[in-house]
C-alpha cells in the first residue's frame, strides 16, 4: 500500500512539473458573431472565452506580427501586408522561438505568420525560420478550383472581393482539411515530448470556400444583413472607412450580399469542424490534460455593419474586437467568460507564464490572473491602430488610433486632424452615435483623458498607470 501511495505521488509530481504542451490555433478573418460552431463552443465551455479581446491592428500581417512578438505596430513597423517584422526588429525573439529555445519541439502547419490568400497557399509566405523546427504547407483543391469561384465584383481579385464557392468533394481535400490531418499526425508523432504546435487555418478568409454541406447549415432564407439607422454614416469621419471598401456593400444588391454572408458562415462552420478533429485527437492521444490550447483570429470582421462595411481595416468594434479562447489545464476560471479588456499582445506573456519561461521584454502583460479569476480587478485599456494610404478621399496618409475601456471607445484620425469619434458602449454598443461631433461636458472630459493615452510619441504603448474603467 505504501509503495502504491508513493508511486501515485511521484506520478502526480511528475505531471505537475512536466512542460505543458501548447496547441496554438489561428483562424483567419473570424468575426465575433458566428453560428453553428459546436467545436469552438465546446473549447470555450472547457476553457475561458475573452469576450473583450482586442487586436493591435486589424489587418492580417501586422496583427500576426504583434501577436507573435508581443510588440505594438509602432515597434514592429508593420502596417501593411508586405513588410516582415524582422526588418525593424532583427533580433526579436518570437513566441514559438522562445519555446524552441527552452526545449519544446516547435512546428507550424498552415497560416500562423502572414500568407497571401489564396495565392500564397502552399508556400512559406512571410514565415519566420527561427520560430520553427518543422513547417508544413498544405495546398488543397480550393486553390485548384479557383476558376469556379463566384465573384460578383470581377474588377477585384477574389482575395479582396465578396467571393465564394460551395465546393464539391470532402473536407480532407480542402487546404484546411489537410491542415487538420497534418496537425493530427504531428500530435501523434510528438506526443511523448513537449511541443508548441501552431495550426493555422485559412478560412473564412476570402474567397469563402467550403464543401456544400456547410452551406446547408445556413439556409439563405434565414440570412439577414445587419441593421443600422439610415443616417448612421452622417457623423462618421471619412477616414473611418477603409480605402478598399469606400462604397457601401461594394455596390452589390441585398440578395448578393446575403449569399456572401451565407458563404462566410459556411466557411466558419467548415473550419470549426476541422478544429473539432484536432481537439478530438488531443483527447484520443491523452494530451488534453497537459496541453494549453489557445484559439485566436488575427482580427475581427465586418459583415455589413454601419450600412455596408465588409471585411476588416476599421477601428469599429466589429473589426478591433477579436475572438480569443484560452484553455489552461488546472486554471480555476475554466468554463467561464472573462469580460475584462485584454489585448492580443497579452497572449505571448500569458503562454510564457503558464509554461514557467522567462520571456524577453514585451509590450503585453500575462493574463494568468484572469484565467484563475475572470472577475478580478483589471484596470487596463486596449489600443488598436490602422494606417490609411492617401487616396481620392484623403489628401495625405492618415494614422487612426483608438482606445477601448470598459465603457468607452475613443478614436483619433491623425491626432484629430481628420476626425474624432467617441462611443459610449454602456448606451450604444453598436457605435451608432458619435458623441465627439457635439460633445457634452462628460464626453469632453472623457475625450481629454483618453487623448493623452493615444499620444503617438509613446508609440502606442500602454499608459504608465492603469486606466480605471469606472472613471472612463
Amino acid at each position: 500500500m505504501r509503495s502504491l501511495i508513493l508511486s501515485s505521488f511521484l506520478i502526480l509530481v511528475s505531471s505537475l512539473s512536466a512542460k505543458p504542451n501548447v496547441l496554438f490555433i489561428a483562424i483567419d478573418d473570424l468575426a465575433n458573431d458566428c453560428t453553428h460552431t459546436p467545436h469552438i463552443d465546446r473549447l470555450a465551455a472547457s476553457g475561458m472565452r475573452f469576450d473583450r479581446a482586442y487586436n493591435q491592428i486589424p489587418l492580417c500581417n501586422p496583427s500576426r506580427a504583434s501577436v507573435l512578438t508581443s510588440r505594438r505596430p509602432d515597434a514592429t513597423q508593420v502596417y501593411d501586408l508586405d513588410r516582415h517584422f524582422r526588418e525593424a526588429l532583427p533580433d526579436v525573439i518570437t513566441l514559438p522561438q522562445l519555446f524552441r529555445q527552452n526545449g519544446w519541439f516547435t512546428a507550424r502547419v498552415g497560416k500562423i505568420y502572414h500568407y497571401d490568400v489564396p495565392n500564397g497557399i502552399g508556400t512559406v509566405g512571410l514565415d519566420d525560420k527561427p520560430s520553427w523546427q518543422l513547417v508544413v504547407n498544405p495546398k488543397g483543391r480550393d486553390v485548384i478550383d479557383e476558376k469556379l469561384i463566384t465573384n460578383p465584383t470581377p474588377q477585384k481579385p477574389v482575395s479582396a472581393a465578396l467571393s465564394w464557392l460551395a465546393a464539391e468533394g470532402t473536407d480532407e481535400e480542402q487546404t484546411d482539411g489537410m491542415i487538420a490531418t497534418e496537425a493530427i499526425q504531428l500530435l501523434e508523432k510528438h506526443r511523448n515530448e513537449p511541443f508548441f504546435l501552431g495550426v493555422g487555418f485559412f478560412r473564412p478568409h476570402t474567397p469563402f470556400v467550403a464543401p456544400k454541406k456547410y452551406f446547408d447549415l445556413h439556409p439563405l432564407d434565414s440570412i439577414r444583413l445587419p441593421e443600422a439607422p439610415a443616417d448612421d454614416r452622417s457623423d462618421i469621419p471619412i477616414a473611418a472607412f477603409a480605402h478598399n471598401n469606400p462604397t457601401p456593400h461594394y455596390g452589390l444588391d441585398e440578395l448578393t450580399c446575403r449569399k456572401a454572408l451565407q458563404a462566410y458562415r459556411a466557411s466558419v462552420s467548415f473550419v470549426d469542424a476541422q478544429i473539432g478533429r484536432v481537439l478530438d485527437a488531443l483527447d484520443k492521444f491523452k494530451l488534453a490534460d497537459n496541453t494549453i490550447v489557445v484559439l485566436w483570429s488575427d482580427h475581427g470582421y465586418h459583415l455589413g455593419e454601419h450600412l455596408g462595411i465588409w471585411q476588416k481595416r476599421t477601428l469599429f468594434e466589429e473589426s478591433a474586437r477579436t475572438p480569443l479562447i484560452i484553455r489552461a489545464p488546472g486554471a480555476k476560471g475554466n468554463g467561464n467568460t472573462c469580460h475584462r479588456i485584454v489585448e492580443f499582445i497579452d497572449i505571448y506573456p500569458t503562454l510564457a507564464d503558464l509554461a514557467s519561461i522567462t520571456p524577453p521584454k514585451l509590450d503585453g502583460r500575462s493574463l494568468r490572473p484572469l484565467l484563475d479569476d475572470p472577475t478580478r480587478k483589471w484596470d487596463h485599456a486596449a489600443i488598436t491602430q490602422i494606417l490609411r494610404p492617401a487616396d481620392d478621399r484623403l489628401p495625405t496618409q492618415v494614422m487612426g488610433r483608438t482606445i477601448r475601456t470598459e465603457r468607452w471607445r475613443y478614436t483619433e484620425w491623425n491626432e484629430g486632424e481628420h476626425g474624432l469619434e467617441l462611443y459610449d458602449h454602456d448606451k450604444d454598443p453598436q457605435e451608432f452615435q458619435n458623441l465627439a461631433r457635439m460633445p457634452s461636458a462628460e464626453a469632453s472630459a472623457v475625450m481629454k483623458a483618453l487623448h493623452g493615452l493615444l499620444d503617438p510619441k509613446a508609440h502606442g504603448t500602454p499608459p504608465a498607470s492603469p486606466v480605471n474603467p469606472k472613471r472612463l
